[in-house]
């Protein structure tokens, strides 16, 4: 594996570990088992060397007083037969010195460390723990009374016969290590659940609440998915009534702006009162086409909002709303319209792709009262989709005031007036035609000027 390859997946290992608490919860568990086992271990160990002395010393000392026993026959010359099945039967060592006989049961062995003359050559915790060399040649160190010396030890052999209980312990760890992630898998699988029914809460669908498997478990777990929907529960229905109530007041609104522009046309024309009649004129108009947004927002909002689709050609659609912003910006006429040849025709609502391309037209020519270039319009290909660009060449937005552009009624400027920059709701019903589409909507500074993009897929 290259080193590129190595460390791009511990850093996705690194990620992996970082987002996920089962994961976080097994490496807790494992290390607590470690330090509790090492406690233990060395707890034990410290308590048995420090009450060997009482315990084991006079035990041993009696055992290796047997041993001698047995092998010089009653205080004779030491006899190797007898310590070659002494060394046969337990797992030890026998070194015998001395004017007439020296033997060795495993000259491959060197002394261990806890047994040597020099106290610098061993462990300190040797020395601390066992009393040192001279104490431990105390207990397997004996001399006869014919001048050998004879000293017993460890077979380390008998220990190394055994590999397997390694391994057998490794796989033990292993086994255990994923029967506990499985587990904490098993006991946090309810937080799939709920995440997934976060999320669809959060993009507006609450259709579908937190299944309720998750519900059924006594736990923090449980009482926490059962919250999640009751909340899911409130919000739609706060914005069911938010919109029951924007649309009661829409329709009920008309009524009123119908007869109220009905009454400023019928005023007389004189040179006195025309121009009141064609402020007030202007106003009406605007409160129906506001009236007329929020209803069509409310509609594109909702689920279930229908499309009327057929083949639109967009270049043609898009010099119909060109002509159309004529009659209230003038400048609408200098508008730089760049159609790619190879359009594709689309199946799209001609009346909402009318709206979209209106608004995003409306919106740049707004902003480029005074710039020194006109908007564009730009049309292209995407993949088998169509890409619609519109850029100003005005001021711009602050860079922190991008992601807020398509919000409804959110203006950038405050102290500008309406006539100057609309109501909010022009971008936000762009976003909200592109995504009934299944396209995309995207803002950014264009330097200068604002651009807006929207992409159409094929279907």
């Amino acid at each position: 594996m290259s080193p590129r390859a190595s460390n791009s997946s511990w850093k996705r290992a690194k990620h992996r570990l970082a987002h996920s608490i089962k994961l976080r919860m097994v490496l807790v568990f494992l290390l607590l088992a470690a330090a509790m086992t090492f406690v233990f271990i060395t707890g034990a160990q410290k308590a048995f060397s420090i009450g060997w002395r009482e315990a084991a010393r006079p035990l041993l000392m009696d055992y290796v007083d047997h041993l001698v026993a047995d092998i010089t026959v009653g205080g004779g010359a030491p006899d190797l037969e007898r310590a070659r099945a002494i060394t046969a039967r337990l797992p030890l060592t026998v070194r015998i010195t001395g004017p007439q006989v020296n033997w060795a049961s495993h000259p491959d062995q060197s002394p261990p460390d806890w047994l040597r003359d020099n106290p610098d050559d061993q462990d300190p915790r040797d020395r601390e723990d066992g009393g040192g060399g001279k104490d431990w040649q105390r207990i397997f160190k004996r001399s006869t009374a014919d001048g050998h010396s004879i000293e017993f030890g460890i077979n380390g052999e008998a220990f190394e016969r055994r590999p397997r209980m390694v391994g057998y312990a490794l796989t033990a760890l292993l086994v255990l290590t994923l029967l506990a992630f499985l587990y904490v898998r098993r006991l946090l699988r309810p937080l799939d659940a709920i995440q997934a029914g976060a999320r669809r809460f959060g993009a507006g669908d609450f259709s579908q609440p937190i299944p309720e498997r998750c519900l059924h478990g006594p736990d923090e777990l449980g009482e926490l998915a059962a919250t999640i929907n009751t909340m899911g529960q409130d919000i739609r229905q706060m914005l069911d009534a938010k919109r029951a109530l924007l649309l009661a007041i829409s329709h009920e609104l008309r009524s009123p702006l119908t007869r109220a522009r009905l009454n400023t046309e019928l005023l007389p024309e004189t040179a006195e009162v025309n121009p009141q009649r064609e402020a007030l004129l202007r106003d009406l108009q605007e409160m129906a086409r506001l009236i007329t947004d929020l209803l069509e927002s409310e509609r594109l909002a909702a689920n279930h909002a229908a499309l009327q689709r057929e083949p639109v050609a967009l270049e043609a659609l898009a010099r119909e709303a060109i002509g159309e912003l004529q009659a209230r910006h003038p400048e609408a006429a200098r508008t730089a319209l760049h159609a790619a040849p190879d359009l594709p025709t689309l199946q799209l609502d001609p009346a909402r792709m009318r709206l979209l391309l209106r608004n995003l037209l409306d919106n740049a020519l707004r902003h480029s009262a005074g710039a020194p270039l006109p908007p564009e319009l730009h049309l292209s290909t995407e993949g088998q989709g169509i890409r619609i660009e519109v850029r100003d060449h005005g001021p711009g937005v602050p860079e922190e005031q991008i992601p807020q552009l398509a919000e409804p009624f959110f203006r950038p400027d405050t102290a500008r007036t309406r006539s100057q920059g609309g109501v909010g709701l022009g971008l936000y019903l762009c976003k909200l035609v592109a995504q009934a589409h299944g396209g995309t909507f995207a803002v950014r500074n264009a330097l200068p000027g604002l651009a807006v993009r929207v992409v159409l897929p094929s279907r």
